[in-house]
């Protein structure tokens, strides 16, 4: 229900009911009325909003969710959505959220927050820290926290829509904000495609996302044209031998050295196949095989990472590791019926390419909101970001996500001299809010605005 000029009575009653039937987003104080905004409108807001923002961040930290578990915190973002005024659609591909604001003709503008957390237990101290407990796939109970940032994504997220849906009068065109669930499995964004997002609702002219980064002080946001992260394959390899008596090593076909020659291989893949200009990464990063002292096993286990930014590069390297575990097998005179077995897991993530275009336009409009020192331009990395499959999805649509800066520039260059700064996906990571959240809403408002206020779709 989208209420106009609530009285305060009535809004902290209204916030109280929501968070009881919601518990991660509530929603705060009405929004600007559109029409009301004059040129220097977006710090205005950013300041009027701020305080109810902080506060909603701290609610969504200490309340994560798992991957394709996101029921509660997507229903709090389809209510505040509605609540501003967006035509609010629930469960696109899973528990994903669509909201549609139309404003007359002009371009489609996508901007995407994801929304699950991690299974890591929190180790920040924060009085907000969380302290949920879930089962994970396996059944395992394990802590739960948004280790990656995505309570400030879905802070800036919530706090933009409040910001854009103030300003009407400044932009023309038609607004599609998106909670897209499982990005840390790579299925959210596959999900949401599949179930029609480009369908059944307005095809984008542009999408724009942004993801913060430890790398960058609260207050700076960074750009990169072109590639910015990785095709990302999780792996399963399978060494198969036939196991025996560890006294009688001569009788069997060892599968735990097979694992031991076929790890040290793969080094060789970067190193000596792949050409030198294209990144690669190859990265095991578990090994299980055997169950005692004095037993060989039959077959060992293994997970892989892999890294890359071209399809063929990415081919090559897959082509490889199934290369160098037969040969390995082959060599230590496994039968044909014994041979390993090399299987991509699901949840495949392809590089992300942010469109050079889009992107020079955007960081230009960022420098004139944020400052140039405060535009920062970064190298590409080796991490994986499921917002490439828009991309992907319709080649006639560019995209562009920028990272958004969280630490203290103290603990920057305490991290330069070689102290510790946590990163990413680390219990100890912890975002500066204020500065983050502040400039994450004025980044992502200023964008979207700059892309909006022309009136005309572009490409079109």
């Amino acid at each position: 229900m989208r209420m106009t000029n609530p009285s305060k009575q009535t809004r902290i009653v209204l916030r109280a009911v929501v968070l009881a039937a919601v518990l991660t987003v509530a929603p705060a104080s009405a929004p600007a009325q559109p029409g009301s905004a004059s040129a220097g409108a977006v710090p205005a807001l950013v300041a009027q909003e701020f305080p109810d923002l902080l506060q909603l961040y701290e609610q969504l930290h200490a309340n994560p969710e798992l991957s394709l578990r996101e029921e509660r915190t997507s229903a709090g973002i389809a209510e505040e959505l509605s609540r501003l005024g967006f035509a609010v659609t629930q469960r696109v591909g899973g528990y994903g959220v669509v909201g549609v604001l139309r404003n007359g003709a002009g371009p489609v503008v996508l901007v995407r927050t994801d929304m699950d957390a991690l299974p890591v237990t929190e180790g920040t101290g924060l009085p907000y820290a969380s302290t949920v407990r879930a089962r994970d796939e396996q059944g395992r109970e394990v802590g739960v926290m948004h280790a990656c940032g995505h309570d400030a994504h879905m802070t800036v997220f919530l706090g933009t829509a409040r910001v854009l849906a103030a300003v009407r009068d400044r932009w023309h065109g038609t607004l599609v904000m998106i909670g897209q669930p499982a990005e840390e499995r790579g299925l959210g964004a596959k999900g949401m495609l599949d179930d029609g997002l480009f369908t059944r609702f307005p095809r984008p002219d542009f999408c724009v996302a942004e993801h913060v980064t430890p790398s960058l002080a609260a207050g700076q946001v960074g750009v990169v044209e072109g590639y910015a992260f990785a095709n990302v394959d999780s792996v399963d390899v399978t060494i198969r031998g036939l196991g025996g008596h560890g006294a009688s090593p001569s009788k069997t076909k060892d599968p735990v050295v097979m694992a031991a020659q076929f790890v040290n291989a793969l080094q060789t893949i970067v190193s000596r196949r792949i050409d030198p200009v294209d990144p690669a990464v190859v990265t095991v990063g578990s090994i299980h095989g055997g169950t005692a002292y004095n037993i060989i096993p039959d077959e060992v286990r293994l997970q892989l990472t892999v890294r890359s930014y071209a399809p063929e590069v990415r081919r090559q390297i897959i082509e490889e590791i199934e290369r160098i575990a037969r040969g390995v097998a082959e060599s230590a005179g496994v039968p044909a019926d014994r041979m390993p077995t090399v299987k991509l897991a699901e949840g495949f993530t392809p590089a992300l390419y942010n469109d050079p275009a889009l992107t020079r336009r955007l960081a230009a409009a960022l420098r004139q909101a944020l400052g140039e020192a405060n535009v920062v331009v970064l190298k590409p990395e080796m991490v994986g970001e499921d917002f490439a499959a828009y991309g992907l999805a319709d080649p006639r649509i560019p995209i562009c996500m920028f990272r958004l800066g969280t630490s203290d520039p103290e603990a920057i260059r305490a991290g330069e001299h070689g102290g510790q700064l946590p990163g990413l996906h680390s219990s100890r990571y912890a975002p500066v809010p204020g500065p983050t959240i502040r400039t994450g809403v004025t980044a992502m408002s200023t964008a979207v605005l700059d892309l909006l206020g022309q009136g005309k779709a572009a490409g079109r």
